[in-house]
């Protein structure tokens, strides 16, 4: 009989990714997003980070706490391909697996001490929502971790795939100026779910303290309307 394993956080992922509708569908995608990695009290110890500070990038190991799915399946429907055809969830990274385990690959901007959280982390290119649970953090090793010749699937078809962004100068000054390179490049990653595609449809989706609508028509993304909360 196997035994149960329980995973305890270590810590928790601050961003402007509020809900899972505009996550980049793997981290590094948007890496002008900066995320910042809060310490449980019980691991705020500068020593356990001894070290960081000579790596470029990190793995994080993470909890899929807004995907968790009470039975197995076998194939799921990957956005990329539509979300029409089945794959197997191993050959995937779909949130929907038999363990709600993410694994994420982002780059150390820099280490900081901020009053009452400690020593905390912030990178770049995390594909998580805010106040997400991390299980782990390992240093990115380029001799063994980078394989530049590996086979990657369906997912070789589809990466250079990028919606055109059409941002109105009349929306952009509702936001700071630095925010409206950052969410275009959000943006331009295609927050719809695969199996929308409603030219008619106004999306829309929470990213810090506003809300973004916008329409897609022949993969061209127009913004609509920006709503401060």
């Amino acid at each position: 009989m196997s035994k149960e394993v329980i995973l305890k956080p270590i810590a928790h992922i601050y961003n402007a990714y509020k809900t899972k509708f505009a996550i980049p569908r793997q981290s590094g995608l948007c890496e002008k997003v900066l995320s910042e990695i809060v310490f449980e009290k019980e691991y705020q110890n500068d020593h356990a980070l001894r070290g960081l500070e000579g790596y470029s990038h990190l793995w994080l190991i993470w909890h899929f706490s807004e995907s968790e799915s009470k039975e197995f399946r076998p194939t799921v429907r990957p956005p990329r391909l539509g979300g029409n055809e089945r794959v197997g969830v191993f050959a995937t990274r779909s949130p929907f697996r038999p363990n709600p385990i993410g694994l994420s690959c982002v780059k150390l901007e820099r280490i900081e001490k901020k009053q009452g959280k400690g020593t905390v982390l912030i990178v770049s290119g995390a594909d998580m929502t805010d106040k997400t649970p991390i299980f782990d953090i390992k240093p990115y090793l380029s001799i063994s971790d980078s394989k530049p010749d590996a086979l990657c699937g369906f997912s070789d078809k589809v990466k250079d795939y990028a919606l055109e962004v059409v941002f109105p100068d009349e929306l952009k000054k509702i936001i700071p100026s630095d925010m409206s390179e950052i969410l275009e490049s959000v943006l331009s990653g295609d927050p719809r779910p695969a199996y929308h595609d409603d030219t008619n449809r106004e999306y829309g989706f929470e990213f810090g303290e506003y809300e973004i609508k916008f329409k897609v028509k022949n993969e061209v993304l127009t913004v609509t309307d920006i709503i401060c909360k």
